[in-house]
């Protein structure tokens, strides 16, 4: 008897149809077709296993599974339980007439337990669009799909409970997964949790004035930030206070980002999208494939960069970088993707992020600091020419902090919170989305050429002080856009209507790490 069960398989953060088909006739032993990797071929001992210990028995015939289409190679461990259930329905041993309508996915124990698996989210998505009546899942991986209340959505324990849903004789609305008791307990603790709140609050950090401005026009415009000053001057209580002045992720924003993380294994514990930026911060040593993303074979996963989408992506101490894992921030940086190819397959992840980073300014680290500074001037040009002239032209904006004096700390007055400089960036955010809607860019910092000419338009005064700019700074065309971009941020934030000199003239003082300024600078 030949029978068809529907699996899944994730390309990227996307998931495709797997048709798992078995077919039981005269002959003997069990064979799996159909480009499957190791994980999967193991699953046949897993899963007679599981059937044995819930009382089924295996057929003395041979069983032949069809993983369809042949010619996509499949991996992991979730293939096991559409095996099963295929493999009781192909026998016989039990009518289930709805196993046609779901996408099953699951890793069976040796108990007949089912435990978690990534890609829950993206499979939930696949199904909605397919036209499945709902997908049934592992409990804990249900609950990353728990947002898609328009089809039946199941989070199961064991394989009998996925026999008891596909036979079709019982009320299994206890098995929806916003019915069980590990969702209610983690929806009312989600509930009574208070709202997280950033590390570090605009108040309580004294003084660097300067410094909160740019933080704050990056955070307004979705811009790249680097911070360079002396240790102790407040570059990582900056970076943190930043994820407190975001604006919170609309639902379109959200599914992407908890997709990327439930193809990673990392999905929301808790029910439903993950709706809080994220805030990632490797540490300087993080390898290229960790930062951007890579894998053997099929298996390639998302990086720092495509874990970052929708958030910050924080680099601390970015000068004791490899210069070659800089470089490899370029082509996220400009194409909000990253493209990760191997022999066989090639995979895309979002990767739209702001850039955040830190950097002393030299090897000891007090240059511009008095005389503290015991670095020659070919020490200071060789720590920061890590940072090439394509990525310094890829941030945005450029701060220098220096460490506050004693006396300011002593006699400082409270600063202004990070709630109502969170209220003027909002607000920026919100004039930017009416501007660019329907399907327009995000922030400022996504506009391409063409929608800047659009919606940046320049007076006469306007592009007689950018040439003046221009010329007397060196700046690259690419820097000129950027300048125009986060003038477009300010102007915003002023709740001006067009782009005006004094506006220009500020951006243009945040590219002083530009690479002429920066071999005067350390010279």
């Amino acid at each position: 008897m030949l029978t068809h069960i529907h699996g899944a398989k994730c390309i990227g953060i996307d998931a495709v149809k797997v048709t798992v088909e078995i077919d039981i006739d005269r002959g003997i032993g069990i064979h799996l077709v159909g480009l499957a990797d190791v994980a999967v071929k193991e699953s046949l001992l897993r899963t007679t296993t599981a059937l044995e210990a819930l009382g089924f028995h295996i057929p003395g015939k041979k069983i032949v599974i069809n993983l369809a289409p042949g010619d996509l190679r499949k991996n992991g461990s979730g293939y096991d339980l559409p095996i099963a259930v295929g493999i009781i329905a192909a026998s016989g041993q039990r009518d289930l007439p709805r196993a046609g309508h779901f996408i099953l996915m699951g890793e069976l124990g040796l108990d007949g337990s089912v435990r978690p698996i990534p890609g829950a989210l993206p499979f939930a998505e696949m199904a909605r669009q397919e036209g499945f009546e709902g997908i049934i899942l592992p409990a804990e991986s249900a609950l990353e799909a728990a947002a898609f209340r328009e089809m039946q959505v199941y989070g199961v324990a064991g394989l009998g409970d996925v026999v008891r849903i596909l036979e079709g004789r019982e009320d299994c609305r206890d098995l929806l997964i916003w019915n069980t008791p590990r969702y209610k307990k983690v929806h009312r603790a989600r509930l009574a949790a208070p709202r997280r709140e950033a590390g570090v609050d605009f108040a309580d950090i004294i003084g660097q004035e300067g410094a909160k401005r740019g933080v704050e026009i990056a955070a307004a415009g979705g811009h790249n930030i680097i911070m360079v000053g002396a240790p102790g001057a407040g570059k990582s209580s900056l970076a943190k206070a930043l994820a407190g002045i975001l604006p919170p992720m609309s639902r379109e924003e959200a599914l992407v980002t908890s997709k990327i993380y439930s193809v990673a294994g990392k999905g929301s514990p808790q029910d439903g999208l993950i709706c809080l930026r994220p805030f990632r911060a490797p540490h300087y040593s993080a390898s290229m494939a960790a930062l951007v993303g890579g894998g053997a074979g099929d298996n390639i996963q998302p990086g720092e960069v495509s874990l970052a989408h929708g958030g910050v992506l924080f680099l601390d101490e970015v000068g004791q970088m490899p210069k070659s894992v800089l470089e490899a921030l370029r082509g996220p940086i400009e194409d909000r993707m990253v493209s990760i190819s191997r022999l066989k397959s090639k995979v895309e992840f979002p990767a739209s992020f702001m850039l955040v980073t830190a950097s002393n300014p030299c090897p000891c680290g007090y240059y511009g600091e008095g005389d503290r500074c015991t670095c020659t001037p070919t020490q200071r040009q060789s720590y920061l020419s890590k940072l090439s002239g394509p990525i310094m032209d890829r941030i945005d904006l450029h701060v220098w902090m220096h460490p506050v004096p004693a006396e300011k700390i002593l006699n400082a007055r409270k600063a202004e919170s990070s709630e109502a400089v969170a209220a003027r960036v909002l607000k920026a955010r919100l004039t930017q989305t009416q501007r660019f809607a329907p399907d327009g860019p995000a922030t400022n910092a996504e506009m391409s050429t063409r929608q800047i000419e659009q919606f940046c338009p320049l007076d006469e005064n306007c592009r007689s002080t950018l040439e003046r700019l221009m010329t007397k700074m060196g700046f690259s065309m690419r820097a000129y856009f950027r300048i125009i971009r986060v003038a477009r941020t300010i102007a915003d934030l002023e709740g001006a209507a067009d782009i005006r000199p004094q506006h220009l003239l500020e951006a243009a003082s945040y590219r002083f790490l530009d690479r002429r300024n920066l071999y005067e600078l350390m010279r």
